[in-house]
């Protein structure tokens, strides 16, 4: 396959950035790495060469970011003993956000609308920005995520739905639209897949998905919550197998409503 890697200038972010390519044909697929890990992660943990098969049959290909965890979201966690001020790390978080909406995705999506996917941290900002972006996906697919953000921030205003820290957290912001036309536009049409399992450090993020699940059912937004077994943790062994499973089932399906 053809593999390409960038290195471009964010007006956002005021830095360079990096991401790479893997592929060319077919659907674009956002990826998300874990918390603090950078673009290279599935290509270092195995998922691009078990998803090979199906990007050199050019039926997607994807797209892997960078992250800036360790400057926002992994600040309070990696520091719990200090006062640390929130607003310049949600801050630093929204100016990435706005990077990869408003610079990585136009320059990648040649004007379609993407997959997106993540494992743990990388399952939430998937599942943030497509909850928040949806003009910008179609489907999305979550592995292990984590999608409440007083967890990284806690004692955060959960009544303040104007703060950068509720707009960031799909648990707290969803329950506030109720619009039944508006959620229709813009969910009732994608494809939603979560998935986790339930055995070692899965139980905050089982816990959260099935949350997330239980919301959008809420919701009436069709959504796959899908929850594997007592054996299955929370590593590369099983999110290889977890992302071969799934996204054979989301081009098989397209390809059957295709034909």
């Amino acid at each position: 396959m053809e593999v390409k890697y960038y290195k471009t200038y964010s007006e956002n972010l005021q830095r360079e950035v990096e991401y790479k390519t893997y592929g060319q044909e077919g659907r674009g697929v956002l990826v998300f790495p874990s918390q603090d890990q950078r673009f290279y992660e599935w290509e270092d943990n195995g998922m691009i060469e078990v998803l090979s098969p199906m990007i050199e049959a050019g039926l997607f290909h994807l797209i892997c970011c960078d992250s800036i965890d360790k400057e926002t979201w992994s600040v309070v966690n990696d520091n719990p003993n200090a006062n640390v001020d929130y607003q310049p790390l949600i801050d630093l978080h929204e100016s990435w956000f706005r990077y990869i909406t408003e610079e990585l995705i136009p320059a990648v999506g040649n004007g379609e609308k993407l997959i997106v996917t993540g494992c743990s941290m990388g399952g939430y900002h998937a599942g943030n920005v497509f909850f928040r972006r949806p003009d910008l996906f179609d489907t999305i697919l979550s592995l292990s995520g984590l999608f409440h953000a007083d967890y990284f921030f806690p004692g955060f205003d959960e009544s303040d739905a104007t703060s950068l820290i509720f707009r960031n957290s799909p648990l707290h912001y969803l329950p506030t639209q109720n619009d039944p036309h508006l959620l229709n536009e813009q969910y009732r049409n994608k494809q939603i897949i979560l998935c986790c399992g339930q055995g070692d450090y899965e139980e905050i993020t089982c816990a959260s998905t099935l949350r997330l699940g239980q919301l959008l059912a809420e919701k009436n937004i069709p959504a796959k919550v899908d929850i594997w077994g007592y054996d299955v943790n929370h590593s590369f062994d099983w999110w290889r197998k977890q992302a071969l499973y799934f996204f054979s089932q989301i081009f098989n399906q397209q390809l059957r409503i295709a034909a």
